[in-house]
């Protein structure tokens, strides 16, 4: 999948015929775009939904616009929602296949096949490595999904943020928890840097965006106590001077536009999976 995107013609027709429908209540760019370019990559029809200018805004339920658009005869249904388990609700409830685009900040699925993949493709694996999580880890759920692939997948993960962002026994997730960066960075194989994500914290949790940035943001200093042969991640959107600086944003290590890329190649993966087709299809 990854080589289709460097072809001139970007175009193949695998899942030409096949439906797909956009289901977005909740703003996004990396995820919508890169699942938009995939299904026209593979020759698939899409729709877009947005919940703003939709009936959704003069009351209609979930689950009644769901059945509206599945009585459009869909074959999948790509769905971001600021609930946790929305997905699988709709998977319980519609014929059409549903993949997880982000609810809440329950997981992310997506998102963590494609960060592994920049890993593999960067540093040739995933087994052994420290791979360090900072930042809003309580609200995150592109941390939680990371956390069941990578420890699944033999890497050693350590989480990090302030108190107040990290979750209670978070450790029996099979991570390593602490508060001290500094000490978190020494000898990270991949250090990913996360969003501090104010719209689901409701209160302030932490003092200010400077005293966070001073004790938690990646700056070239706190950069050079990871491994020389390290790589940087940030699943976007990015705050610049908040978690991350826009030296090491912008440097060498960094393999941001990398996952952006990968993304593209991951979702197209995805859909293949679920709707190109099985050899028994056609079989009387």
């Amino acid at each position: 999948m990854r080589s289709i995107g460097n072809r001139p013609i970007k175009k193949v027709p695998a899942l030409r015929g096949r439906m797909v429908i956009n289901l977005f209540f909740e703003p996004s760019t990396r995820t919508r775009f890169s699942f938009e370019t995939a299904e026209k990559w593979l020759s698939a029809d899409s729709l877009n939904f947005a919940a703003r200018g939709s009936s959704v805004e003069k009351g209609e339920s979930l689950l009644d616009t769901a059945r509206n658009l599945q009585a459009m005869s869909p074959d999948l249904i790509v769905v971001r929602h600021s609930s946790p388990g929305v997905p699988h609700f709709l998977a319980r409830h519609l014929e059409a296949g549903v993949v997880n685009a982000g609810d809440g900040a329950h997981e992310h699925p997506t998102q963590a096949l494609l960060d592994a993949l920049t890993i593999r493709h960067r540093l040739g694996r995933l087994e052994r490595l420290r791979v360090v999580v900072c930042g809003d880890i309580a609200h995150s759920r592109v941390v939680r999904s990371n956390i069941w692939l990578l420890t699944r997948m033999g890497a050693r993960v350590v989480v990090c943020g302030p108190p107040t962002l990290l979750p209670v026994r978070i450790e029996e997730m099979g991570v390593e928890a602490t508060t001290d960066f500094d000490a978190a960075l020494e000898g990270a194989d991949v250090v990913m840097m996360l969003r501090m994500q104010l719209e689901r914290q409701g209160t302030p949790l932490f003092p200010s965006v400077r005293e966070y940035f001073r004790l938690y943001g990646l700056d070239a200093r706190r950069l050079g106590l990871a491994r020389p042969d390290s790589i940087v991640m940030h699943p976007g959107p990015m705050n610049r001077g908040v978690e991350i600086s826009s030296e090491v944003a912008d440097s060498p290590r960094s393999v941001i536009l990398e996952q952006v890329a990968n993304g593209v190649a991951v979702r197209m993966a995805v859909l293949y999976l679920l709707l190109g087709g099985h050899p028994w299809e056609g079989e009387s």
